[in-house]
C-alpha cells in the first residue's frame, strides 16, 4: 500500500454547480481520488452498471450507468483496475453474465477490456496477477457467486473472512466503489472490504455523497422538494425526515402522492382513485396514511398540494378544479393552474430537489405536468438536484441531465438517503477513511516519494 494517499482532501471533488460555500457542513468523511495515488496499483473497482435490457436479445435499452462511471476509470488510466458489477438477480429474466457489459464499456471508453468468467476463482487471481498499468479487466457478475446474494449469503459481521473478500484483497492495493445504485445495501463486494484495504469513494460515489448530504443537511434556502410518483410512503419518509430536519421551505406533492395528500387533507378524491392508491400500498396503506394525515395536521403550511387535477374520460384528458371532486374517473395528472403556482415557487427556489414523476407520463395525453416541472426544474437558477428512479431516467432520455446540478444515479439507495435511512456503502466507506487514514499518515505514506 505505499505511496497510495497523497495529501488529504476529503469530499474535495467538484460537482458541477454544488461547490464552494454550497458543500454541507456535515458531509460524511470519506476518501476520494483527490486524496490518492493509484498509478501503477492494483485497483478493485466496484461499479453498479445494473442496465435495463431487451428481453428479446439482451440488448442495452439504457447504458447510463455504464456512462456515469466513466470519468473515474480515466482518472484509473494508469492503474490496474478489476472491475466488479452486477446485473440483476438469480431467477430474473436480465440476470446474465457481465461479457456485454464489458463490450459495451470497452466500446464507451476507447479500450479493450478483458472479460474474465470467473469471480475470484484462479481464473481470474490468473488474469489479476497477470495485468501490467494501465489494463482492465471486468469480473463476472459477482451475485453469481453464493456468498454474494440469495439463501447462502454471509452475514455481514462475516463479510470480511469471505472468499470473495480474502482472495480479492490478497492481490489488491485498494478498493475504489461507484456501487452508489446499491449504496443501500451490504454483501461482500460492497462492504466487505472495510478493514482489509482502504476503500475509496469514486468521482460517481463522491458526487452522490456530497448532492444529497446537501439536499438533507444545509440546502440554500428557500428549499423546495417536489415528491410524486407511486412510492407514497417513500416520499412521506423523505418529508418528515426534511422538516424533522428542518431545511425544508416547501414540499410540493405530485402524481399518486398527491392524490393521497389531497384525500389526507379532506377532499373526496373518488373511489376509483381511493381503492387505486390502497391496492398500490397493500399492507403498507395503513402506515402511509398515518403519516399523511401528520404532515396535514402538523405542518400543513409547508405542504403545497395540487389545486387543480386532470382526469383520463374515454382515453382524453380533461380538467378538473377541486370542487368538481369526487370524481370516478382516474386523476393522471396536475393540472395548468397547479403549475402556473408552481412556477413562481420554484422560480424563487435557490435549492430544488425532485423525485417523483407528477402523472401517468407514459400516456402521452398526460405527460404535460411531469414535462412541464423538468422544464422549470431546467430553467431554475438555484441547485437542482434530481433524486434517481424514473425521474432521473426521464432527465436521461430528454438529453437534459447536463442542465440540473446533479442527477443521481440511485433509485432506493437516493430515497434512503434522503430519507435518513441506514447507507451500508457509504458507512463502509466512512470507516474504512478511520482506520487508513490515521495509519498511512502515520507510517509516511501520504507523502510524495
Amino acid at each position: 500500500m505505499k505511496g497510495i494517499v497523497g495529501t488529504l482532501r476529503v469530499c474535495s471533488t467538484p460537482t458541477m454547480a454544488i461547490e464552494g460555500p454550497l458543500v454541507p457542513r456535515n458531509v460524511t468523511t470519506v476518501l476520494s481520488l483527490d486524496d490518492v495515488r493509484l498509478a501503477g496499483r492494483t485497483v478493485l473497482y466496484r461499479v453498479d452498471v445494473n442496465s435495463p435490457l431487451d428481453p428479446s436479445n439482451g440488448a442495452f435499452l439504457d447504458d447510463s450507468r455504464l456512462r456515469s462511471i466513466l470519468d473515474t476509470l480515466r482518472d484509473l488510466s494508469d492503474s490496474k483496475v478489476v472491475i466488479m458489477g452486477h446485473q440483476s438477480r438469480p431467477g430474473k429474466i436480465d440476470f446474465t453474465d457481465m461479457a456485454g457489459h464489458c463490450d459495451r464499456l470497452s466500446r464507451l471508453i476507447g479500450q479493450q477490456i478483458r472479460f474474465v468468467g470467473d469471480i475470484c476463482g484462479d481464473q481470474a487471481m490468473t488474469a489479476i496477477e497477470e495485468m501490467q498499468p494501465g489494463d482492465k479487466v471486468f469480473l463476472d457478475n459477482v451475485r453469481m457467486h453464493p456468498e454474494e446474494y440469495g439463501d447462502k449469503k454471509v452475514k455481514a459481521e462475516d463479510e470480511s473472512s469471505s472468499e470473495v473478500v480474502t482472495r480479492l484483497s490478497s492481490v489488491a492495493d485498494a478498493y475504489v466503489t461507484d456501487a452508489f445504485g446499491a449504496a443501500h445495501r451490504n454483501s461482500p463486494t460492497l462492504t466487505g472490504f472495510t478493514e482489509e484495504i482502504p476503500c475509496i469513494a469514486g468521482r460517481l460515489m463522491n458526487k452522490e455523497i456530497r448532492s444529497l448530504e446537501l439536499a438533507v443537511n444545509d440546502p440554500p434556502r428557500p428549499y423546495v422538494a417536489i415528491l410524486g410518483g407511486a412510492k407514497c410512503d417513500d416520499s412521506l419518509r423523505v418529508s418528515l425526515n426534511l422538516i424533522g430536519r428542518g431545511v425544508v421551505d416547501s414540499i410540493v406533492m405530485v402524481g399518486v402522492v398527491g392524490n393521497l395528500m389531497l384525500w389526507a387533507n379532506g377532499h373526496d378524491i373518488g373511489k376509483t382513485n381511493k381503492e387505486a392508491i390502497k391496492a398500490m400500498m397493500g399492507d403498507d396503506f395503513e402506515h402511509t396514511w398515518m403519516m399523511a394525515e401528520r404532515l396535514v395536521k402538523e405542518h400543513s403550511e409547508l405542504l403545497f398540494l395540487p389545486r387543480d387535477v386532470a382526469v383520463e374520460i374515454d382515453e382524453k384528458r380533461y380538467q378538473l378544479e377541486l370542487q368538481e371532486l369526487p370524481t370516478e374517473h382516474p386523476i393522471y395528472d396536475i393540472g395548468i393552474e397547479t403549475l402556473q403556482d408552481m412556477r413562481s415557487l420554484l422560480n424563487s427556489a435557490k435549492c430544488i430537489l425532485w423525485n417523483g414523476p407528477a402523472s401517468y407520463f407514459e400516456k402521452p395525453e398526460f405527460a404535460f405536468g411531469t414535462i412541464e416541472i423538468l422544464n422549470m426544474c431546467a430553467e431554475a437558477t438555484g441547485v437542482t438536484i434530481v433524486g434517481g428512479g424514473h425521474t432521473s431516467a426521464l432527465v436521461n432520455q430528454r438529453g437534459m441531465a447536463g442542465e440540473f446540478s446533479h442527477n443521481s444515479t440511485g433509485g432506493g439507495s437516493a430515497l434512503g438517503m434522503l430519507s435518513g435511512d441506514p447507507m451500508p456503502v457509504i458507512d463502509s466507506l466512512s470507516k474504512s477513511n478511520d482506520k487508513f487514514r490515521p495509519l498511512l499518515e502515520a507510517l509516511g505514506l501520504d507523502e510524495e516519494e
